[in-house]
């Protein structure tokens, strides 16, 4: 697996995001290659992929909501 290189620009630039798919569109197509050499079709394994992918953005968005309930809460007491 190839090296992800580190941000070289600000949270707030707005172009961060693609940087951020510049960074790891290597090593993302190492891990296809991977999992099609393991013998996983290629399609299973970006399908696999975006499922963790979308498990994982979710995960954020639930610990986000649970942060601010608890300051909801914490407020009220």
């Amino acid at each position: 697996m190839r090296d992800i290189y580190k941000p070289f620009v600000t949270t707030d630039d707005p172009d961060r995001d693609v940087r951020c798919q510049d960074a790891l569109q290597f090593a993302f197509r190492d891990l296809v290659a991977a999992s099609v050499e393991a013998g996983w079709g290629e399609h299973e394994a970006l399908e696999a992929i975006i499922t963790l992918a979308d498990d994982g953005l979710r995960r954020i968005g639930a610990n986000d909501d649970a942060q601010t309930l608890l300051e909801v809460l914490r407020r009220m007491a």
